[in-house]
């Protein structure tokens, strides 16, 4: 991952802890969607991503999200290696694994900006 880009990713993650420590699920899961979008071109990144949502899937006994992130893991970090990711997918267990998403503006740009 380039360097001006991990630290969006990196804040991102920071922004999920933060709110998840308030208590406040909904919008923590938010903030790991954006850094899974971030960090899905790169195969450690994404696969990180992908622990954080099976953990949140567990803190919040959620069995789609934990059933839906096992696959998620297992392939992520290689379609990212071989450069065959959906672009802008969320990476969650709601969304198809396989569907293209629309980025986030935003994130665009910050994407843009770190090539």
């Amino acid at each position: 991952m380039p360097t001006p880009l991990r630290a969006f990713y990196r804040q991102e993650l920071t922004s999920y802890r933060m709110l998840w420590q308030q208590g406040l699920a909904a919008e923590a899961w938010r903030h790991l969607e954006r850094a899974h979008i971030l960090g899905q071109p790169y195969p450690i990144e994404h696969t990180a991503v992908h622990w954080y949502m099976l953990l949140f899937g567990f803190k919040t006994k959620n069995a789609k999200e934990i059933v839906g992130q096992f696959p998620r893991l297992l392939v992520g970090g290689v379609k990212s290696w071989a450069g065959m990711i959906p672009v802008g997918n969320t990476g969650g267990a709601n969304v198809p694994p396989l569907r293209p998403m629309p980025i986030p503006d935003d994130l665009k740009q910050i994407i843009e900006s770190a090539r």
